[in-house]
């Protein structure tokens, strides 16, 4: 596995990788080589697992970039989220490479955004806009943040020009906005979207967990028994599973919503398909999860 910190770098492995017959791996023997991409900010736990293994199982060469993008936070950057955002890119390339990963991208803030760090005047002046399904839940409490995601997705398709794309499903709001971005922009790039992945405790995996205390992780576990009661009937309503979810201890609720999960928009409990998401803060952490309220994960 190689590790590249620049774009040309990176660039040049892709172009060299494909240049190479495949010989009968993910693709047909004979085949140009495809890559699957793994975007991630590091901090790599089980969840980002399951995508890697679902990109190895589907291409012939994967791709995984770490990059905590300052865009998507407050300010730019300019606020303690982003600043006590765990890093360790050696654990999480040790990670990656016994997952099979063939190249980690982990570019500085300066190499995505030139001279970013020099100035205001030097950050990116093209971003991709995201309208009311970046401007709604996760928007509304972070303005401007799915510019940021949906900026440096469209930054890494441009760079890696991959075949495949693995999100996870936890970032539902995410995932949706990918997607249409993908499908409003015509860009060539399939995009796959994978099941949460739990803790024991039915805690949704998420590199912020890391941030959690015992107690706060013991508090974390209402969001998922709330998502799943209001699934399973525990609940007559969506706002019977609000105010349960509002009461527990040591949660702040942010927003508890039951959408289309394809356009984001609100509907009824009972509508199908739906998603039940909510997000809610445990001590300093602000953590988010979701359920589709007619399958089970």
């Amino acid at each position: 596995m190689q590790v590249f910190h620049t774009i040309s770098d990176v660039r040049e492995f892709c172009a060299k990788a494909r240049s190479a017959p495949t010989v009968g791996t993910a693709s047909t023997a004979g085949s140009t080589p495809t890559v699957g991409l793994v975007p991630t900010m590091g901090a790599l736990h089980d969840g980002h697992a399951s995508l890697v293994r679902a990109a190895r199982a589907d291409n012939d060469i994967v791709v995984a970039s770490v990059f905590v993008n300052p865009l998507q936070f407050t300010d730019l950057g300019d606020c303690d989220d982003y600043r006590n955002y765990p890093r360790n890119l050696e654990q999480d390339a040790e990670f990656l490479r016994t997952l099979g990963v063939d190249a980690v991208f982990a570019p500085s803030v300066d190499e995505m955004y030139p001279g970013f760090s020099a100035s205001p005047d030097q950050h990116p002046q093209i971003w991709v806009r995201t309208g009311r399904m970046g401007e709604i839940l996760e928007g509304a409490s972070r303005p401007g943040h799915f510019d940021g995601v949906a900026t440096v997705v469209a930054k890494l398709f441009q760079i890696i020009q991959p075949d495949r794309a693995y999100f996870g499903r936890k970032d539902a709001q995410q995932l949706a906005i990918i997607q249409a971005m993908v499908r409003d922009l015509d860009i060539p790039v399939t995009i796959h979207g994978l099941s949460i992945v739990r803790g024991v405790d039915g805690v949704a995996e998420s590199s912020r967990n890391l941030r959690l205390s015992a107690p706060q992780r013991r508090a974390a576990q209402a969001l998922s028994q709330t998502l799943f009661g209001l699934r399973d009937g525990e609940f007559t309503s969506v706002e019977a599973a609000r105010d349960h979810l509002a009461s527990c201890a040591g949660v702040e609720l942010d927003y508890f919503r039951v959408v289309d999960p394809a356009n984001l928009r609100d509907v009824a409990a009972d509508t199908r398909p739906a998603l039940a998401l909510t997000a809610a803060w445990v001590g300093p952490v602000r953590l988010i999860d979701n359920l589709a309220l007619e399958t089970y994960e």
